[in-house]
């Protein structure tokens, strides 16, 4: 293991993807040499989260600044870590969360320490003389590429429509290596672009780069189905699957039933419904089919559904050990959806996805709506062998960036296996 002394520590105001403010931050070591990490902002965010800082000043970006939170890693961070020597990112990340002393960072700023933490894994990996994605691998997990999860039709929260659902993903299961899942994304994009075309259906686009039309949930898990067979793949576990993110919190109402179009969902009405769709499109994943805090609705999914789909927690495991532990004993869900900077830290991340493995539970790496060019997350992906990626579709820079990086690494390592694993 190598010793990494940290001689500098900075960080930059800049924009995230959704014009908002967020940070940059540089970490200089003893060689050196200097590491970057771009910090990602949700936007459709867990309760249980680690807590971002803004400063609050409104003549400012309208009090979503974070000068107040450069000044914070420049000042109190750098003081407890520039001139040390850290023996692993473990020790780093510690001594982060001690001199924050709240149990969700919310004194230093989750979007600080997250950002600290990654350009640290990054210059852990640069002294060990590993490319990041191998230094990240851990306890005997082989690395591999993961299947791309493209959400090339956007609502909820990252969309001006009136679709329910945040997210409609397509998942190239069946294709037989990293390059070709990509063009099977990109090609299933198109496809759908020229049916929204065809249609008179707005063709422009959500957080998330997918497309954001004004049609109900089955109208766009149709359009999804027919935009694959268009691009010449098929359907299913074989070819290109359907993955959903309804992000169910979104739209509960104050009396805990799920709004959808007309209708007034209770948690069973809402399963019985997911099963039909389970039945009738190839859809094989579902995250955060209920509402964050519905656990016993969770419980039930997971009964009637757990065994034919993956049934993945986000807001309601927000990246976190305990919460996930809990989840395992109760039943609850059989994947986690994994973002570093919805726990804070680059080690607590890695634990979390430990301690889904143990239990087996699958997990999906995460980008956040508002991004960054930082590719972090396509490196974690392919270090923890999770199998599973998603970033959004395959278009605006700040998406593809983490695409490309796999497509690079894949190049540069024709023997990494592809697939779910």
């Amino acid at each position: 293991m190598s010793t990494l002394t940290i001689t500098g520590l900075s960080a930059l105001e800049i924009l995230d993807s959704r014009g908002r403010p967020t940070l940059s931050v540089t970490l200089t070591a003893q060689d050196g040499s200097r590491h970057v990490a771009g910090v990602p902002s949700g936007k459709s965010t867990g309760a249980n989260e680690a807590v971002e800082r803004r400063d609050g000043v409104a003549d400012h970006y309208a009090g979503q600044g974070v000068e107040e939170v450069v000044a914070t890693v420049e000042g109190e961070i750098a003081s407890h870590l520039v001139g040390h020597g850290w023996d692993g990112i473990w020790e780093i990340d510690t001594t982060l969360c001690g001199v924050d002393g709240t149990p969700n960072l919310s004194r230093l700023g989750a979007n600080a320490v997250v950002g600290v933490s990654m350009a640290a894994a990054r210059a852990f990996a640069h002294a060990s003389g590993q490319p990041l994605w191998r230094w990240l691998a851990r306890d005997g997990v082989a690395p591999r590429l993961p299947v791309p999860h493209f959400n090339i039709l956007n609502g909820g929260a990252h969309a001006p429509n009136q679709l329910e659902f945040q997210e409609f993903m397509v998942a190239p299961i069946g294709a037989p290596d990293l390059p070709s899942a990509v063009r099977a994304g990109a090609d299933v994009y198109a496809a759908l672009r020229a049916l929204l075309v065809e249609d008179g259906l707005d063709t422009g686009l959500g957080d998330e780069g997918g497309f954001a039309p004004d049609v109900d949930v089955e109208t766009a898990l149709r359009m999804l189905t027919k935009a694959i067979d268009r691009a010449g793949y098929e359907a299913g576990r074989r070819g290109v699957a359907i993955a959903l993110d309804p992000a169910a919190t979104g739209f509960r109402g104050h009396d805990g039933r799920y709004l959808v179009g007309d209708e007034r969902l209770s948690a069973g009405d809402l399963i019985d419904w997911y099963t039909e769709l389970v039945e009738w499109y190839p859809i094989w994943s579902i995250e955060d089919g209920l509402a964050e805090d519905d656990w016993d609705g969770w419980a039930t999914l997971t009964q009637r559904l757990g065994d034919r789909v993956q049934i993945m927690g986000d807001d309601i495991f927000v990246t976190n050990p305990q919460i996930i532990t809990e989840a395992i004993e109760r039943k609850v869900g059989n994947s986690s959806l994994i973002k570093v900077n919805q726990i804070g830290t680059v080690s607590r991340t890695l634990e979390a996805m430990a301690v889904c493995r143990d239990a087996g539970y699958t997990q999906m790496i995460s980008h956040r709506s508002g991004e960054t060019p930082d590719s972090f997350i396509a490196d974690l992906a392919v270090g923890s062998g999770c199998g599973q990626l998603k970033s959004g579709a395959p278009a605006r820079g700040e998406r593809v960036a983490k695409y490309n990086r796999l497509l690079e690494i894949a190049a540069a390592n024709p023997d990494l296996p592809y697939g779910l694993g």
